[in-house]
This record gives C-alpha cells, sequence and structure tokens, in this order.
C-alpha cells in the first residue's frame, strides 16, 4: 500500500529542532521530520526512545522546550491541546482508554461531543442528533464494530476495545490521526484486523503510527522513522530500514531479519 511522496506535496505536519525535556533528561532531542497530506508514517524505535512523547509534543500534552511545531502550515507549538483537537490532531493511546460502564455508542457520542465548543453546554440534548448518529455509523462500519453498537464497552474483547478506540478517534472529523501502538497486547487476529482497518482508512487522512508490530508497522508505512535515545536516528522507506544496520542493531539488537 505504499504511496509515493515527493517534495512539492502539502505537509500535513513539521517539526523543526523539536526538544522535550524534563530537567536535564531531554526524551525528545533536536527531532526534525515532514509528513505529507495523505502519508502513512510509522515511528519506531526501542523502549525510552522518545515516540509518545513526541507524540505528547504534537498534541500539546506536552509543550517543546525547543523547536517548532506546524499543522497544515499553521504554526502551533504553544496552542494547548482542546486547539490542535479542534484543529483536525486526534489520537489513540498505548492503553485503553474508554468509559467501560457505558455503551459503544455514548462512548462515541462523549467523543464527538467533547471535541466541539460547546461541549459543557447544559442546554444541549442528551439524546443523539442526526448527524451524530451519522457520524457514529460511519466511525462504526469504518472499524468494524457496527454490530457491537448497543453493547457496554467491558462486553467487548480487549481487541475490540482498540478498535472502539480508533472508531472514537475518527468519529471528532480528523485530519491528522495519531495511534500509539494501536496492535499492543492484541492476538495474531486481532493485529490482522486491526491492520485491515488501518490500511482502509481514506487517503484524506495524514496517519501516523507508533508500533512494535514491525510486520505491521512496515507492512503499513509509506515512510519510516526510527527514534533512538530521543533523536532522530535515520527515516528511509520501509524495506530499506528492514534491511538497515543501524536499526538493526538500535532497535533490535540485529535480529529484525532473524
Amino acid at each position: 500500500m505504499n504511496a509515493e511522496f515527493n517534495d512539492n506535496m502539502t505537509p500535513c505536519l513539521k517539526l523543526e529542532g523539536v526538544q522535550v525535556a524534563f530537567g536535564s533528561l531531554k526524551a525528545n532531542d533536536d527531532v526534525s521530520l515532514v509528513v505529507r497530506a495523505g502519508e502513512r508514517r510509522a515511528i519506531i524505535g526501542p523502549n525510552g526512545a522518545g515516540k509518545t512523547t513526541l507524540f505528547n509534543a504534537i498534541t500539546g500534552d506536552y509543550p517543546p522546550t525547543k523547536g517548532r511545531i506546524w499543522f497544515y502550515q499553521q504554526e502551533i507549538t504553544s496552542l494547548p491541546p482542546y486547539r490542535r483537537a479542534r484543529l483536525g490532531i486526534s489520537r489513540t493511546y498505548q492503553i485503553t482508554n474508554l468509559l467501560a460502564a457505558l455503551s459503544v455508542t455514548e462512548n462515541l457520542q462523549l467523543a464527538i461531543r467533547g471535541s466541539r465548543k460547546r461541549k459543557f453546554s447544559l442546554f444541549g440534548s442528551s439524546g443523539l442528533s442526526a448527524q451524530e448518529k451519522d457520524i457514529i455509523d460511519t466511525s462504526l462500519a469504518a472499524c468494524g464494530l457496527s454490530h457491537r453498537a448497543g453493547e457496554v464497552v467491558k462486553m467487548l474483547s480487549y481487541g475490540e476495545q482498540r478498535q472502539l478506540e480508533i472508531a472514537m478517534a475518527l468519529a471528532t472529523s480528523p485530519r491528522l490521526l495519531l495511534l500509539d501502538e494501536p496492535a499492543a497486547g492484541l492476538t495474531a487476529a486481532e493485529r490482522k484486523r486491526i491492520a485491515s482497518l488501518i490500511s482502509e482508512l481514506p487517503r484524506s487522512l495524514t496517519l501516523v503510527m507508533i508500533e512494535h508490530d514491525m510486520e505491521l508497522a512496515l507492512g503499513l508505512a509509506d515512510y519510516v522513522t526510527c527514534l533512538a535515545a530521543g533523536k532522530v536516528l535515520v527515516e528511509d522507506l520501509p524495506a530499506q530500514i528492514g534491511e538497515n544496520q543501524l536499526v538493526q542493531e538500535v532497535y533490535l539488537g540485529g535480529a529484525l531479519n532473524a
């Protein structure tokens, strides 16, 4: 599914010299990258490489100590998370972040309303509007969960909960979707289902994904960035990343092709 990208294509996301420091610890250090509109970018690297911290810098949860970030040519370096979300940046997390006692539909409804300016209004209806129903139906269909719409979340399998998280992110109508280890903790069958779900997302949506499952990451990505010790180690096409000696030594101890 790899696509060709060139320097003239519109950047969706641009990072320039981004540093995120916690005291003397630099979790990200001078990270620069450009993700083109419609691209599928995989972020790989060993534990502690700074991958999730980089996502937090993009979403505004951990604003950069240094450097600058642009989203579709608008600088967002100093914007709070809610402003970035309204511009069209959405994400999932390593650990499921769902309301287990509510239904699938109710979780999606809260995701939609939480992304809107009037989310704290006391005068809105608690029922689903026609627009919300359409968004929910579309998001559930995209994630293969239409048949589970009325189920309480705690009754879903772990794999289905991961699918629901992606559906909730899609329900906010993002232009950039950040997926933080979407296949973590899944069985082989569940990983295959998630990979199929991601591969079928429309190219109008730009995707950046952190993933330790190398087969999944390299199979879905157009381009790969490998981080090590908070810095960009190498960027390349998936086929070249799979053969890169530095990646094998730093990320997998030489076992990438074993």
